[in-house]
């Protein structure tokens, strides 16, 4: 930092410095404009016996039905096939194992010919088996859930069995291939109960238009946490201890704005196409902001400072600090000290502030007399060179701006914990490291910013399948 001095009645003759100029980088509302790139998690947990009672639900009674005795196989039957009792439902990774009992009806025609008597006609019966289905999972850029199921076994439960005569028909055959050529009547409907009641997009653009909502993180600091939602991720969807589960990710720029009334709700774009990957990022920030104005600063230096005596080269030439007042210069701090001893005047000093994350305090560095204050100082007074001044002002010009970081935090905190954005959509989430940002000037304050570091999920409990 530089330090400009302005000496007047020192000498008669004494020409005053130039005051640093004041110049800023940054307005109050660039501040909150800056956005930092963070995640928004969705995760997705959908116990499987909750999916396997929406499929029983709506897949009972009469499955199929076959009304034609004629076939392209020439297989003499009609049947009707019911679903015998509950459908169980096992999960591993990223398939469904189903095992489905199912009642069957077959009318058989036969035709034969006992003691050389010709007989045909046609005949009932009803038996019952248990078919073995294996459903792979999938996810398409548009977000909808496909399955692919096939058979892999069945057995009978019980067989078919026709007697004329006292003759076994021998429709055991015929019944088989009936069932190979429908099956994908079964499996057709598993796949759409599978793809109804997984239904992710419906769910997914609730929490894509829930992430665009301004929320109040602070209402003492008239603190508003806003999201630009930038792009969509998603985990494939595995199963493990009987949930199946995955999580969505909601990429964006976090802003934390400080308003009196509730910030606009931007236009919100189209949901973006699903992205799967192996992981979700889960690092999520929001900006904590401190600020001081500078009057503030100023009054708190001087009373820090006035009265307080500087002696240079043994005490031949001392001086006493009669006032301190701030103000900027793009990334510097300006310190105008008022003199009053061995010279009279104003001392102009500049420094970068930068906010101590150990002592938690807006401080300064590399203070230094300004160019046209030194160029003053060498001609009428260079012992003041000589001296700890910069250094001492430099050491003690300090402000206590972590409680406000440490205040903010805790509310933000709590507001996150268990925010309520409408019914049975919740906001979790915990803050952990402060990470210090940098320090902004603009024409009103000093702003510290740090970054608060954690993980939020929005957790959509009330919504089918979430």
């Amino acid at each position: 930092m530089i330090v400009g001095i302005c000496l007047w009645q020192c000498q008669s003759s004494q020409t005053s410095p130039k005051a640093p100029m004041e110049e800023y980088k940054y307005l109050d509302k660039d501040i909150q404009n800056e956005k930092h790139l963070s995640a928004l998690n969705v995760p997705v947990e959908i116990p499987i016996s909750e999916l396997e009672t929406q499929i029983n639900a709506k897949i009972k009674g009469l499955i199929y039905e076959d009304k034609s005795y004629e076939d392209d196989d020439r297989d003499n039957l009609k049947a009707k096939v019911w679903k015998l009792s509950p459908i169980k439902m096992v999960a591993l990774e990223s398939s469904f194992l189903f095992e489905v009992p199912l009642k069957i009806w077959v009318s058989a025609g036969y035709n034969v010919s006992p003691l050389g008597i010709n007989m045909s006609g046609y005949k009932d019966t009803e038996f019952s088996i248990r078919i073995r289905l294996i459903s792979k999972i999938g996810l398409t850029p548009d977000w909808t859930v496909r399955s692919e199921t096939y058979v892999d076994s069945y057995d009978w439960i019980s067989e078919p069995n026709v007697k004329v005569a006292g003759i076994n028909i021998p429709i055991k055959s015929m019944v088989s291939r009936l069932l190979n050529k429908n099956f994908d009547k079964i499996t057709e409907a598993i796949d759409q109960q599978v793809a109804e009641n997984i239904e992710l997009k419906k769910n997914v653009e609730v929490a894509w238009q829930l992430a665009h909502e301004p929320v109040m993180l602070a209402k003492e600091f008239d603190t508003w946490l806003v999201i630009k939602p930038t792009g969509v991720t998603m985990t494939p969807l595995l199963a493990k201890n009987g949930v199946l589960r995955s999580v969505i990710g909601i990429n964006g720029y976090t802003q934390t704005i400080t308003s009196v009334v509730k910030p606009p709700k931007p236009e919100i774009p189209k949901l973006p196409d699903l992205k799967i990957v192996d992981k979700v990022a889960d690092n999520f920030k929001v900006s904590l902001i401190s600020l001081v104005s500078y009057e503030e600063a100023g009054r708190l230096a001087t009373a820090r400072f006035k009265g307080e005596k500087f002696s240079f080269l043994n005490g031949q030439y001392q001086v006493e600090v009669t006032s301190v007042e701030t103000y900027g210069q793009n990334d510097k701090l300006v310190i105008k000290a008022g003199l009053k001893g061995s010279i009279n005047g104003f001392v102009y000093l500049k420094g970068i502030p930068y906010y101590d994350a150990v002592t938690q305090q807006l401080s300064l560095r590399g203070l230094d007399y300004d160019l046209d204050t030194r160029n003053s100082i060498i001609k009428t007074a260079n012992w003041l060179l000589q001296g700890q001044f910069a250094r001492m002002m430099e050491k003690k010009m300090v402000f206590p701006v972590g409680g406000q970081i440490t205040d903010a935090k805790k509310t933000i905190q709590q507001a996150l914990a268990n925010y309520k954005v409408i019914d049975g959509v919740l906001i979790k989430g915990t803050l952990t490291e402060i990470l210090p940002d940098k320090v902004y000037l603009t024409p009103q304050h000093i702003y510290s910013v740090v970054f608060a570091e954690g993980k939020v999920n929005l957790r959509v409990d009330g919504l089918k399948s979430f």
